[in-house]
């Protein structure tokens, strides 16, 4: 039976791409592409896969909240991250929201066909220089490092701070998540209070930041 793949990753050349050269593998079938986070989670839901490429920095809702949401839902699902960050604040996220695979944009193609098999068959797989940073991660808060700010933000407020930074004003905001502006004015001010910030900048800031959005998300808004 084949691995049935779902690829989530904002950029179109990068899901063409993917598309074609997995599409090549024999024990591999491509059986959807969302170009955000909400999109991947429908396809999910809809198509069942078996696996799903995770790009971290996609509009509306990023990678890292994505797959917790998506793994909570249906545990057997498999999330591979790939993406271009490589900082242990990334790769500590994704793996904490239940991803098994973590592998960089730079990788070989061989590398990801490898990950795709490995987590299909219930095993983990972290690319070479990811492993140096999860590493690292675990021997600095072990000596006692302090956690990032953004870990205080529940789920919701992480989805709200993440549409905040993508320029969405609170009724956009409310529209998305289905519930009242009052709701949303309630979330942004408990933000701001846990993040010490005083304006909708500093939270756009934070966001960017945090990796909930990028510069080029917010400037396309």
């Amino acid at each position: 039976m084949k691995i049935k793949v779902l690829i989530a990753d904002d950029h179109g050349i990068v899901r063409e791409g993917l598309r074609s050269l997995l599409g090549k593998q024999p024990e591999m079938e491509i059986i959807g592409e969302a170009d955000d986070g909400r999109k991947a989670l429908e396809l999910v839901r809809e198509l069942e896969p078996d696996v799903v490429i995770m790009d971290i920095s996609m509009p509306n809702l990023n990678g890292i909240d994505a797959t917790r949401h998506i793994v909570r839902e249906n545990p057997k699902v498999k999330v591979i991250a790939l993406s271009m960050h490589s900082s242990s604040m990334f790769v500590t996220d994704m793996i904490k929201a239940g991803a098994t695979g973590y592998i960089l944009k730079d990788c070989l193609f061989e590398e990801l066909a490898e990950a795709i098999k490995t987590v299909n068959d219930g095993g983990v797989y972290l690319s070479p220089d990811v492993v140096s940073l999860v590493v690292g991660d675990y021997m600095n808060r072990l000596s006692g490092a302090g956690g990032l700010p953004l870990e205080s933000l529940s789920e919701r407020e992480r989805e709200v701070l993440q549409l905040i930074g993508e320029g969405k004003n609170t009724k956009q905001i409310a529209q998305i998540l289905h519930v009242s502006t009052k709701a949303i004015e309630a979330n942004r001010r408990k933000i701001m209070e846990k993040l010490h910030s005083h304006s909708v900048a500093d939270l756009v800031r934070w966001a960017i930041l945090g990796g909930l959005t990028t510069l080029e998300i917010n400037q396309l808004e």
